[in-house]
């Protein structure tokens, strides 16, 4: 049988939980295995839960599944949240020292799961301790590994001659990563190869974690028999490990982008970063330089800092989440009204408010649509995974600076918290159209005059001859206010035209993608995008032929693409990670239809594909409610 493996790694939050996770996933991409990882934690910065769950297939996958074939965890907490996940066949590597934890000595469980935990082992006869909960899933198939990590490192240290090894609690991610990776027959030398590249930069952590792992491999021998293996496949051309934020950083290196601002939140924060770190300010002949990134004080000064780079033709852009967006939508309006061409890379977390800062959502898609006071054009754009984002990153930038419009990219934090494997990013598919930008002024200039198509030539700030105003009052083609009935009609006719040019001038493969349309067929929009395509291949497995549309520009709103494709459609089902089922929404409000079916996940958790495929076919058999909702994920 094709492998099909998930790994699930669990901690206290701050416990090396990602680290050990990143090990597993680089390991498993260099035995030429599919990747799809994906990263749950609490918004405290240490202590509460978090954890790692890592999908391996020799097949393209998109998503991860409910069920996991091997856990491994250090502490009660992973337990007592994922006993129940792992599936019949799988295992469990544990710390024996947990064995007598009781449930109520775990601070850290909240009081409504731990009721929904003790229902649970009551119902199954268990006593409320770690016993309890492996002996459930030991009744359920699963196979028990008991090790004691504390004997571990002191086997470590009497080996070693390094005493500082017996207490040294951070090296138990590396060992469960090491003891899972022997139990399933990995070879060891990607092991070591993946532990020197996360910790290059630190020579001393890579050797001490070196040789933890070295020891806990040989160690996993001694585990016993696993019904499954990784030995490895032969390794794919042209593929690359990433994380999520990788796609949009590349992306704006590649498409010029040479100005970004940005206040600190998550899950945005990870794009800003890394662009900072990769940031050379020096500008030579032969290399425009890289991304001058800069991080203010707010929000609000974040997109006014960006408007004003874009004012000097600088491509700029700024990224942000929900509440900080929030701040920015004054300023969005101004950048409307004088036609500047700016990128909000949004990524989306659950809401409202403060809501669930560390959690999934595709919440602010009403939000970014009709965001700001009054008329004025804007896109807005939704990647539907990490590859995706790369070239749509690109296409953004050129969409603003050919239309003058501010343009709005929606990520999300399901996007963000994945490491994936893909095709590598190929450069040379991003074009730069800086569209209608003057490198010289002849004669009178009018920064916004009136043209056939509505679009003005821009002149940067400083130009010789390019003298204009900009206000955020109505102004006259010289940018001067005014307040005549006729100028303003004029002036807002322009601006709205390009709503309709760009419905006509983006290509319709840039606007949606459509993945087949049947009697059932399903619609969405951004990161639901890989759930749905694994869910679609394991209904299509089982002789279930189901359609799907994705929706790319969500505003303006394709309504008569959009109509075309669902034609052969009888029955649509929508599919978000919101409450109110926002697109459909959009949906009917430009097309008069309405989906017929809704299936949401609003917990904060991202969808998996097995969720979709169980509420799909119980749509497609009748026994299904107009409005599922999904619960999966700890």
């Amino acid at each position: 049988m094709m492998t099909d493996f998930t790994w699930l790694i669990g901690g206290p939050q701050g416990s090396g939980v990602e680290s050990g996770a990143n090990i597993f996933s680089r390991v498993c991409a260099a035995a030429g295995y599919n990747i799809f990882g994906k990263r749950e934690f609490y918004s405290n910065i240490k202590g509460e839960h978090s954890y790692f769950t890592v999908r391996v297939s020799e097949k393209e996958i998109h998503s991860n599944v409910n069920d996991v074939t091997l856990m491994t965890s250090f502490d009660a907490e992973t337990i007592f949240r994922h006993f129940d996940e792992v599936s019949a066949g799988g295992g469990i590597i544990y710390d024996s020292g947990l064995e007598q934890t009781e449930t109520v000595k775990v601070r850290t469980l909240d009081k409504p799961f731990l009721d929904r935990l003790h229902r649970r082992l009551e119902s199954l006869d268990c006593p409320f301790t770690v016993t309890g909960a492996l002996n459930a899933a030991r009744n359920n198939g699963v196979t028990l590994y008991p090790v004691s990590f504390k004997s571990l490192l002191e086997g470590m240290a009497a080996e070693s001659g390094n005493e500082r090894l017996r207490n040294m609690i951070r090296m138990y991610n590396v060992i469960g990563v090491s003891l899972s990776l022997g139990l399933v027959g990995m070879p060891a030398h990607p092991l070591y190869k993946s532990i020197g590249a996360i910790f290059a930069k630190k020579p001393q952590v890579a050797q001490t974690n070196e040789h933890a792992a070295r020891y806990a491999y040989s160690h996993a021998r001694q585990l016993g028999e696993f019904a499954h293996n990784l030995p490895g496949i032969a390794q794919r051309p042209d593929t690359i490990l990433v994380q999520g934020h990788y796609g949009t950083s590349l992306g704006k290196m590649v498409a010029g982008c040479r100005f970004q601002s940005y206040y600190p939140i998550t899950p945005a924060s990870d794009e800003s970063t890394y662009l900072e770190s990769h940031e050379i300010l020096e500008v030579r002949n032969d290399r425009p330089g890289s991304t001058a990134v800069i991080q203010t004080e707010d929000e609000i000064s974040a997109i006014g800092m960006m408007i004003g780079a874009a004012l000097t033709g600088t491509r700029s852009s700024t990224s942000t989440s929900g509440p900080g967006f929030a701040l920015m939508t004054e300023a969005l309006g101004w950048a409307g009204i004088n036609e500047v061409p700016i990128v909000i890379t949004l990524y989306q977390r659950s809401g409202p408010s403060t809501g669930l800062p560390t959690r999934h959502g595709q919440d602010d898609l009403l939000f970014a649509v009709f965001a700001g006071h009054g008329d004025f054009a804007k896109i807005v754009y939704a990647s539907g995974d990490i590859e995706e984002s790369f070239y749509d990153t690109g296409r953004c930038f050129n969409y603003a600076d050919k239309y003058q419009i501010p343009v709005i990219h929606m990520m999300d934090k399901f996007l963000s918290s994945s490491v994936v494997t893909c095709k590598r990013f190929d450069p040379s598919r991003i074009s730069i159209d800086r569209g209608l930008l003057l490198e010289e002024i002849k004669g009178e200039y009018k920064r916004f005059a009136a043209t056939p198509n509505g679009i003005s030539p821009r002149s940067r700030l400083g130009l010789a001859g390019g003298i204009f105003w900009n206000t955020g009052d109505e102004s006259d083609e010289y940018g001067h206010i005014t307040e005549d009935p006729y100028m303003r009609i004029q002036m807002m006719d322009k601006r709205m035209s390009r709503l309709d040019l760009v419905l006509d001038e983006i290509p319709e493969s840039e606007q949606a993608v459509s993945f087949g349309v049947s009697k059932y067929t399903m619609i969405s929009w951004g990161s639901a995008k890989g759930p749905i395509l694994d869910a679609q291949t394991m209904l299509k497995e089982n002789g279930i032929d189901v359609g799907f549309v994705q929706v790319k520009l969500l505003h303006p709103f394709p309504a008569e693409l959009i109509g075309r494709l669902l034609a052969g459609a009888d029955t649509l089902i929508d599919i978000e990670a919101n409450h109110s089922g926002q697109l459909g929404k959009l949906l009917l409000q430009n097309t008069g239809r309405k989906p017929d079916y809704y299936i949401l996940k609003y917990t904060g958790r991202a969808m998996t594909c097995t969720e979709l495929y169980d509420s799909v076919y119980n749509i497609i058999h009748g026994t299904a409610k107009h409005r599922e909702v999904l619960t999966r994920g700890a």
